[in-house]
C-alpha cells in the first residue's frame, strides 16, 4: 500500500482525529502540534499560546483509497475555516484553521480549493485558513492519542 500524508490545523485535535480516522484510506492519524518555533513543545506550552504551535493532525493515508482532495473536503467540512485563532469556544492561535503542506502539488491544491469555497459565496465570511509548508510535526503526549476513543465522556468543541 502507497501511503501519503497531509497535515491539517481546525481546532481541538481530539474530534478532528476521530473523523480523519473514520475515512476509508486513512492509515493512522496521530495528534501534535505544528507551525511554531519551540521544540518539542508540550500541552501545557501550547494551550500558553506563546509557542507558535497549532493544535494538529498528521494523516497517513492511501492516495488509491483517497485523495488529497477528499481530503480537503472532509477537513473543510469538519470545522469553520472562517473564523481566525478560533472554533467554537476554543480560542488562541492554537486553534487556527490550517493545511501545512508536504509539497508543492498539496500547496497548489490548498490555494485551489480555498479559492473555489471563497468563489462560492456560500459561507457569509472568506477563508481564513493558513496554508504553510508542513515543518516538524511534534506528537502530542500519548494521552491526547485517540482521546475521544478512550474517554466516550469526553466533550470536544467541533
Amino acid at each position: 500500500m502507497a501511503k501519503d500524508v497531509a497535515s491539517f490545523a481546525a481546532g481541538c485535535f481530539w474530534g478532528v482525529e476521530a473523523r480523519f480516522r473514520a475515512l476509508p484510506g486513512v492509515a493512522d492519524a496521530p495528534v501534535g502540534y505544528m507551525g511554531g518555533h519551540i521544540d518539542e513543545p508540550t500541552y501545557r506550552q501550547v494551550c500558553g499560546g506563546a509557542t507558535g504551535h497549532a493544535e494538529a493532525v498528521q494523516v497517513t493515508f492511501d492516495p488509491e483509497r483517497i485523495s488529497y482532495a477528499e481530503l480537503m473536503s472532509a477537513f473543510f467540512d469538519i470545522h469553520n475555516p472562517t473564523t481566525l485563532n478560533r472554533q467554537g469556544p476554543d480560542r488562541g492561535t492554537q486553534y487556527r484553521s490550517a493545511i501545512y503542506y508536504h509539497d508543492e502539488d498539496q500547496k497548489k491544491q490548498a490555494e485551489a480549493k480555498i479559492a473555489q469555497i471563497d468563489a462560492t459565496g456560500d459561507l457569509s465570511n472568506p477563508v481564513v485558513t493558513e496554508v504553510a509548508p508542513a515543518g516538524m510535526f511534534w506528537r502530542a503526549e500519548e494521552y491526547h492519542q485517540r482521546y475521544l476513543e478512550k474517554n466516550d465522556s469526553a466533550f470536544c468543541h467541533i
